[in-house]
């Protein structure tokens, strides 16, 4: 028989899948027909970061951290999994600080281009043109 408890970790795992707009529909369901269970979950998106705009990866990483304390029975598993945890996040961290690099290098191509680009325009002077006088259609012979 499932626990309450088992039940709302289901459910909030079922929401987690939906994403933010699920969240947001069972809070104003829950403001429609309760109006405490509406505040409860109001205050439960908030708490966990389940709002804004990096709803997702902030929730995932709080139920991550939240499941990392659970322990198996099993010392050698959990020391397993603790390790290959850790060194997930170290790859994760290693490549956002490289794709960040990635960026800021190629930000500094396309400025420094860019800048090339504006000291050709500068050095070109308008001078330079050749001017005829008379009728402008006509080259001098």
């Amino acid at each position: 028989m499932n626990s309450p408890a088992h039940l709302l970790e289901q459910a909030r795992d079922k929401l987690d899948e939906h994403g933010t707009k699920a969240w947001i529909a069972m809070m104003i369901l829950g403001f429609i027909f309760l109006w405490p269970v509406g505040l409860v979950i109001l205050f439960y998106m908030i708490g966990t970061n389940r709002m804004g705009k990096n709803c997702n990866r902030s929730g995932s990483k709080w139920h991550r951290r939240g499941r990392r304390s659970f322990s198996t029975g099993n010392t050698a598993f959990d020391a397993y999994r603790e390790e290959t945890i850790k060194r997930l996040e170290d790859e994760q961290n290693a490549f956002q600080n490289f794709l960040g690099n990635l960026r800021a290098s190629k930000d500094r191509v396309e400025f420094d281009q860019f800048m090339r680009e504006e000291n050709a325009k500068d050095v070109t002077p308008e001078a330079a043109k050749p001017e005829y006088p008379g009728n402008p259609t006509q080259a001098p012979a």
